[in-house]
């Protein structure tokens, strides 16, 4: 792969409003399809805004009417805002375009760099983006409550927002729940990515207590300050963000993946196809 270029749009006062952001991304998305400029990642903040991807349903909306800026990436509805560290690789990919092998190679550059700030993450099935696990199930504290009593075991549309702090999202680390430190969704257009990832590093997560973040409703958010029970800065997280980019997008095989047909001996290995667009994550 070609050297990735970084790009800093604006942190801290400079923090750069979301549709302005888009924008610049179409602009730069057009210059790498036309091959004027090299692989670019664009890094930033952005001022508080919900932004939903088209999987989004109503019901995980904010419930107060707050406005939402609905995107064309994939996934579901998140929050993005100060304390956030916001990436966005703008990458030719080879065909047939891999956007899973794509949304894992940033999966992987971002659990390394949890793994230097000494945060242990990892993925989950089903499920994209960084996640610290939680406790097992039966060992989880929930105000008090009994496991068999927990309604998200049983109600398939509890709704987190309307059942006090005790189930808001911010919360899962007092509850020992599995939660996302830093989310993916990411869109491919003409073999080329747009959008991608945001890493809690210091944010006000009570943000996400008025959404339902990307859809799960029985996990929760996190951030590097609030697992290392200390203040972790953009600055001091950047560096560190970009030499992992570095070193998984410059050094990846972007062979397709093999995937097997058949489950006897003589199944065939073959090249994955194109995935759809755009990507499933958030």
């Amino acid at each position: 792969m070609s050297e990735l270029r970084f790009v800093h749009l604006g942190f801290g006062d400079d923090a750069v409003e979301y549709r302005a952001a888009w924008d610049e991304q179409r602009r730069v998305h057009a210059a790498r399809f036309a091959g004027e400029i090299p692989d670019t990642c664009l890094l930033l903040e952005h001022p508080p805004v919900y932004t939903a991807g088209r999987r989004t349903e109503d019901s995980e909306r904010p419930l107060d009417g707050t406005p939402v800026v609905d995107v064309d990436r994939g996934g579901k509805i998140t929050w993005h805002g100060p304390g956030q560290l916001v990436g966005y690789p703008i990458m030719q990919l080879p065909r047939p375009v891999d956007v899973v092998a794509h949304v894992r190679r940033l999966e992987e550059a971002l659990i390394r760099t949890c793994a230097d700030f000494g945060v242990e993450t990892t993925r989950i099935e089903g499920r994209s983006g960084v996640w610290v696990l939680g406790d097992p199930v039966e060992q989880r504290p929930l105000g008090g409550l009994s496991l068999d009593l927990d309604p998200r075991l049983h109600d398939e549309e509890f709704d987190p927002r309307l059942s006090g702090p005790e189930y808001a999202p911010s919360n899962a680390g007092q509850r020992r729940e599995d939660r996302k430190l830093a989310a993916i969704g990411i869109r491919v257009a003409k073999g080329v990515t747009m959008h991608g990832f945001a890493l809690n590093v210091n944010p006000d997560n009570t943000w996400f207590d008025r959404i339902v973040p990307c859809g799960i409703r029985d996990a929760g958010v996190a951030s590097l300050a609030g697992e290392l029970g200390r203040d972790v800065t953009i600055a001091e997280v950047l560096p560190v963000v970009e030499k992992h980019l570095r070193e998984v997008l410059e050094n990846a095989d972007l062979r397709p993946r093999a995937v097997e047909r058949g489950t006897g001996p003589e199944a065939v290995t073959e090249a994955a196809g194109p995935a759809p667009e755009p990507a499933p994550a958030a």
